[in-house]
């Protein structure tokens, strides 16, 4: 049953409890074989998932098509709950939790529509088919993820209220109190057959970066101290409860780094340094970096004891299994083995039980983002974006000026030049000629990120150009150029690499990281340094999202709560029309000892 929350807070005051759920029998059969053998054992799975980011469906809402990717994986939790089916089949139904690390209510068109469109948190509200089938398939926990808070608290709170599994934060605090705010911990009992249950214990963490990304709804409401602060609190506490076992699920990457730089005194990928540093932990189900790691060991610095961490693919792509095997030592169940594997979801069909119960919330998301809205007088791609200046992100920071000026018109700050940045979010991204719908242009800005104008100076911005053009690969004049390897150089994702509308500038490709750009000038005239610029700039990164230098610390002149995506359909519906010959121009290149690579 979901967590009473003013329970749990009254009962942690006094104990630091979370929540406690009962497992039920355990099946025999396998577990009778192994204590025949002498020793008495048990085995159980615990299944995880993380970074789902909205998807039921194997669907594309922005292509209105199947997902399809050049590895052929396929998303979506219809797809893993036959995974999950046939793994608890397997196992046996009571030997199996099935856990996820977060990112959870945020990232299709089927999310944002029940966030925003038809909000669960209206007066007899919808229920998010997020939980209507994480509940379905029997999810026993989640942590909470960063974009669980994109949409503000209340959203939040009654997705937490629909889901019959609690979302696990315990370095998610009251920021005045500085109790949980959600909680810390799951306990979960497995039945064995020989008398004595097996304790579970999960523990969530969830990112310090909230702090920053979503300063607007958390600001003064929730602070979000270390993982390893936290967990180093908590482990020993659940051990003394009596936990055999204690699992992490993590909204934390694994790498030891922050895209934020030191703007946090907190590791926003910790989830390493949480295994090497905290004794007790058996096994970290590891999220938000969006990679692939089927099992990767990391050695407790106090214990040498060895801790399994596994990451599934984003999206329901792929699904995590930790294998435990324990045996009865002393009075009490000990860890002799874990293992950790990931199963691929393009394996299997979707599960029609899943796609059944929410077929109708996806239909009405189909017909919402194929409403046509204007029309285009020639098609536009990203998928050239990363490496060439091209009409569809120029359009992007095209809506962007125009609203900014709009907002500033009237202010000391009007008579200011306004520069924009922008990114390529989705290399897919198409505006085709003629009908323009919903989600032509929302598949454009797949990110629920928010506008706002900063001051900034001539000499601050070849800086940030400057940090930007660190997501080339150094590329030898003469050498050839491969565009699928020129580019995401040091693992920077793509929406790491920004373009700035209003300047023009070359970036020398050749050269190494850190003296590339050159050749900047606003109006035909070389950049000059004391120049001052209002920056249209999205909130992830004047927060300090990717961690460019300057622009968090640079004046807030204008903000909005609307999101940019929504600004953008607003706009193409008020002008009813995109013509690229209006806005599109050839602002930046790539070069190589002066001469373009393109």
């Amino acid at each position: 049953m979901p967590l009473n929350r003013r329970k749990f807070l009254e009962k942690s005051a006094v104990t630091g409890a979370g929540v406690a759920l009962a497992g039920a029998v355990s099946a025999p059969g396998a577990q009778a074989a192994e204590a025949k053998r002498g020793a008495k054992r048990y085995a159980f799975t615990v299944l995880g998932t993380t970074d789902l980011h909205g998807n039921v469906f194997n669907w594309d809402y922005f292509t209105d098509k199947e997902f399809d990717d050049r590895d052929h994986n396929d998303v979506g939790l219809a797809k893993v709950s036959t995974l999950v089916n046939r793994v608890r089949e397997e196992k046996g139904r009571r030997n199996t939790l099935l856990i996820d690390a977060g990112d959870t209510i945020q990232g299709t068109q089927l999310s944002y529509y029940y966030a925003k469109v038809d909000p669960i948190t209206a007066v007899g509200g919808p229920v998010h088919p997020m939980a209507q089938a994480m509940n379905a398939m029997g999810y026993d926990a989640a942590a909470l993820g960063n974009h669980e808070f994109n949409y503000g608290i209340p959203v939040l709170r009654k997705f937490e209220q629909q889901c019959d599994f609690p979302l696990l934060g315990a370095n998610a605090l009251d920021a005045k109190t500085l109790r949980p705010a959600f909680a810390p911990y799951s306990m979960h009992r497995l039945r064995t057959p020989h008398g004595r249950d097996v304790k579970v214990a999960v523990l969530g963490l969830t990112n310090p970066g909230i702090a920053i990304w979503d300063k607007a709804n958390v600001q003064g409401k929730m602070t979000f101290p270390g993982l390893e602060e936290q967990a180093a609190k908590w482990v020993p506490k659940l051990r003394s409860m009596g936990a055999d076992v204690v699992i992490v699920s993590a909204h934390s990457g694994s790498s030891g780094t922050s895209s934020y730089g030191d703007q946090l005194p907190y590791i926003e990928n910790a989830a390493g340094l949480v295994a090497e540093q905290v004794p007790g932990i058996d096994a970290i189900l590891v999220g938000h970096a969006h990679t692939e790691i089927p099992e990767y060991f990391v050695t407790n610095k106090k214990t040498g004891k060895k801790v399994v961490l596994s990451e599934p693919l984003k999206w329901g792509q792929r699904l995590t299994l930790f294998d435990f095997e324990l045996v009865w030592e002393k009075g009490c169940w000990k860890v002799e083995k874990v293992g950790a594997k990931v199963l691929n979801s393009n394996t299997v069909e979707e599960d029609p039980k899943i796609t059944k119960l929410l077929g109708d919330e996806h239909e009405k998301v189909v017909a919402y983002v194929n409403q046509v809205i204007g029309t285009n007088a020639a098609e536009m791609t990203s998928a050239e974006a990363p490496y060439k200046d091209v009409p569809i992100i120029d359009l992007i920071n095209h809506i962007q000026a125009d609203t900014v000026r709009q907002a500033l018109a009237g202010t000391e700050h009007a008579a200011l030049p306004v520069l924009s940045q922008a990114a390529c979010f989705s290399r897919s991204a198409r505006i085709p000629a003629g009908e323009v719908t919903i989600r032509d242009v929302a598949g454009l800005y797949v990110f629920e990120n928010t506008l706002e104008a900063r001051l900034m100076t001539g000499a601050q911005m070849k800086a940030y150009l400057e940090y930007s053009a660190n997501y080339f690969v150094q590329t030898a004049p003469g050498a050839a150029v491969d565009p699928a390897k020129l580019t995401n150089a040091n693992g920077t994702p793509d929406y790491n690499y920004d373009v700035v509308s209003g300047l023009s500038y070359e970036i020398d490709i050749a050269k190494p990281a850190g003296s590339r750009v050159t050749n900047v000038r606003f109006e035909g005239q070389p950049l000059a340094d004391d120049a001052k610029f209002v920056f249209a700039v999205n909130n992830y990164r004047a927060n300090g999202g990717g961690n460019f230098p300057h622009v968090a610390a640079a004046p807030l002149l204008w903000s909005n709560s609307d999101e940019i995506r929504n600004t953008m359909i607003a706009w193409v519906k008020a002008k009813g029309s995109i013509d690229p010959a209006a806005f599109a121009a050839v602002d930046w290149k790539l070069t190589r000892e002066g001469t373009p690579v393109f």
